[in-house]
């Protein structure tokens, strides 16, 4: 009865104990009387429990068939256990040493260290994405480190030819509060303008007065890809004192964060969608795409604003925006608001000031200070999600803010313009006035004059020519 517990042994050698005999016991219980002395021996010893065998965790093996058996195993393309059976058998009876059954290659197998044959399978990248060691970065105040990165959404949209097409979306994320700061979506590939344009919004006071996070953050987190190592946005952050740090190349650790918000978008936004892409159907949409960029734009906006932003996150069981907003804190804002525009995406071309503002984007900008320029070249500075305003610079420093009227609801008046062009011209008078006197006050130039003819006392001056009158009186006195 080896499977009597130890409890129901020591019940045993109790009742012998109690006076009943031995003969007894092993009659009701079914274990031989030997069995029971020894039992009892073992309780008067303190060790009830059979001894542990000598050889207990060691392989009665050959170690160089072990040591050929994980060879096997760690092999590229990984190898059947039953395969590794035959060949280490062929190679047991070869060498003349007793052949390992087919549980016990197995049990070699798969004791191997998982490190090892993750190393084997995907080599140094994959063995450093399951098993070394992470710094994960802690932040303790809002905009102390901000995250940006991009994804393929898996919805499929119209763009401006009515050409099904999948989006990129790049987010720029919070670290302490999750909450999202700004985001860009473009129909092409990722690139440092998209980069520039999230991070730009992001520090931004927002046009959605609920989406109270802007300012800018002690650190920018992003990847080493060539859209966030552009020079552009280094300058930018080195004017704004923003430091700039990149994940090591090809690693991707560290960015958990954000890839936990872009499963909130696959998994609560997007099925919900015409075009959506459900993983693994080969990048087929389960319906035919009807939103343009814009559209999306719109609904990413209202679920980031309305919804994401506003209910309790699962790692800090706290609302992002109210997370963000806690405390007493101040956001770092751009000691001028103009020190972002640099962010923005410039015009192909230069524009050249009309007499009524600039065209650009088959659109009329205006603004008063432009009176000034007019005839002269600006570089336009823009962004794609508000054509309301362009940013407008001269010689490469900041000139002014246009506005289109028919898109903007700031409005300039006629009274505007009217002021605007009375100043100018008061100035260029001024200016003329000035330049007018400077003129008058200078030598007169007798480079080339003839020299006068030499005067002879004795002849008397000739009397002045009088001109010749016309019969029409002018005046009343004539």
């Amino acid at each position: 009865m080896a499977h009597l517990s130890d409890r129901q042994k020591a019940e045993l050698v109790r009742q012998h104990l109690d006076g009943v005999p031995w003969t007894r016991i092993a009659e009701h219980s079914g274990v031989t009387v030997r069995t029971l002395q020894r039992w009892a021996a073992r309780i008067g010893a303190g060790q009830l429990a059979r001894p542990p065998r000598r050889d207990k965790g060691a392989s009665r093996i050959p170690t160089e068939l072990v040591t050929a058996i994980e060879a096997l195993a760690v092999r590229r393309p990984a190898p059947t256990i039953a395969y590794i059976h035959r060949r280490v058998g062929d190679i047991a009876r070869d060498r003349g040493l007793p052949a390992p059954g087919y549980t016990t290659v197995r049990q070699i197998v798969h004791a191997i260290d998982p490190g090892l044959t993750a190393l084997a399978e995907g080599g140094d990248a994959a063995y450093r994405d399951k098993f070394e060691l992470v710094y994960r970065r802690t932040t303790t105040a809002p905009n102390e480190q901000w995250q940006m990165d991009h994804t393929l959404l898996d919805v499929m949209i119209l763009d401006d030819k009515q050409t099904s097409v999948r989006p990129w979306l790049t987010i720029v994320l919070d670290d302490y509060s999750r909450a999202v700061a700004g985001y860009a979506l473009a129909v092409s590939a990722p690139t440092s303008e998209r980069s520039a344009l999230a991070f730009h919004q992001a520090a931004s006071r927002k046009r959605h007065a609920s989406w109270v996070v802007s300012g800018l953050p002690d650190v920018l987190y992003s990847d080493h890809g060539s859209d966030f190592t552009s020079a552009r946005i280094e300058q930018v952050c080195l004017d704004l004192h923003v430091r700039l740090i990149h994940s090591r190349v090809g690693v991707p650790q560290g960015r958990g964060k954000i890839e936990r918000f872009y499963r909130t978008i696959t998994t609560e936004l997007l099925p919900h969608l015409p075009g959506f892409i459900p993983h693994g159907t080969g990048g087929t949409p389960t319906s035919a795409p009807m939103l343009t960029l814009h559209q999306l734009d719109d609904v990413l906006e209202r679920f980031i604003v309305d919804e994401y932003n506003e209910r309790p996150h699962s790692a800090t069981g706290t609302a992002p925006h109210a997370r963000w907003r806690s405390g007493s804190f101040i956001p770092r804002m751009p000691a001028h608001s103009e020190d972002l525009d640099a962010l923005l995406l410039t015009a192909t071309a230069t524009r050249r000031v009309q007499r009524d503002g600039i065209r650009f984007a088959s659109t009329r900008y205006v603004s008063p200070v432009l009176a000034a320029y007019v005839g002269e070249d600006v570089t336009v500075r823009y962004d794609p999600r508000d054509l309301g305003e362009i940013r407008l610079f001269h010689d490469n420093a900041f000139l002014c803010r246009a506005i289109a009227p028919e898109r903007s609801s700031e409005t300039i008046t006629f009274a505007d313009l009217q002021s605007a062009r009375n100043t100018r011209r008061r100035a260029l008078k001024q200016q003329l006035r000035s330049l007018s006197n400077v003129a008058s006050s200078l030598p007169e130039d007798t480079r080339h004059r003839p020299a006068a003819a030499p005067h002879s006392p004795s002849e008397p001056d000739a009397p002045a020519p009088q001109s010749k009158r016309h019969g029409l009186r002018t005046y009343a006195s004539d």
